[in-house]
């Protein structure tokens, strides 16, 4: 069984299965995948996130908001507890820095993210961690504010082995998404290959960053076997056992699955 361990089932294209949120999950179960995290970015459409993916004992749910979302509503840290509460739930996230697609002043990216940081650490739930050309800060932030003791992934890593040994270090997985299947990413395919098994989780970020061969098309979870597919070969071993050992671990993370 694959489990995603980060989507946006709420932003997926539902046209090519009639507009029918079931029928979609029913095509993700027939492609082997038995259990999907759907991450939050923003608290606007958290309600209706929720709404959409209760009925289904598949999905579990994160509360955050994403680094990006400037003009979103800021989520003090007992907003992210009380929604963080709900039986569905299972981390806080998605937080972090992003210095790509967001500039000048970025203070208010900082604090965001300290503020999920710490209500992950009340909560007793791990953290959900997005970066992006801001490695030394985000792992600047991660020590200060004792983010080990919450833990967490590094989800859609593309970063060098160096900052993936100092999450791990933190007692972080690393999250791999179909970036790993595109030939270009050399550097990326050989931290693949170093994170210890028992630390490593996968990926869709449907709908966004669909794996090779279907680069440049909306992503959706039942191409999750191509990163387990890619990551199993590089490391010499069975998709199958990848798949095992995968979803072992987001059972380990999370407690779901």
């Amino acid at each position: 069984m694959l489990i995603d361990s980060h989507c946006h089932l709420d932003r997926v294209d539902l046209s090519p299965y009639q507009n029918s949120f079931s029928n979609f999950m029913q095509h993700t179960r027939d492609a082997g995948v038995g259990h999907l995290l759907c991450v939050s970015i923003d608290l606007e459409s958290y309600p209706q996130m929720l709404a959409l993916v209760s009925p289904y004992e598949d999905i579990s749910v994160s509360v955050g908001v994403h680094p990006n979302d400037f003009d979103r509503r800021e989520p003090s840290i007992e907003d992210l507890l009380e929604l963080a509460a709900h039986p569905r739930n299972v981390a806080i996230g998605e937080t972090g820095l992003d210095f790509f697609r967001s500039q000048g002043d970025l203070d208010w990216q900082r604090k965001r993210f300290r503020t999920h940081i710490r209500a992950a650490i009340e909560a007793g739930k791990p953290l959900i961690v997005h970066t992006r050309d801001a490695r030394q800060e985000t792992l600047k932030i991660l020590a200060e504010e004792k983010a080990v003791r919450a833990g967490g992934v590094l989800h859609c890593f593309t970063e060098s082995w160096d900052m993936a040994s100092a999450g791990l270090d933190m007692g972080f997985y690393i999250s791999f998404s179909g970036i790993v299947t595109f030939n270009s990413a050399r550097e990326l395919r050989d931290v693949a290959t170093r994170v210890p098994l028992d630390r490593l989780l996968i990926e869709t970020d449907s709908p966004y960053l669909a794996p090779a061969p279907y680069r440049g098309k909306p992503n959706e979870p039942k191409y999750l076997y191509r990163i387990a597919e890619t990551i199993a070969e590089l490391r010499g071993m069975e998709t199958e056992a990848l798949a095992k050992q995968t979803a072992a671990n987001f059972r380990q993370l999370f407690g779901a699955g």
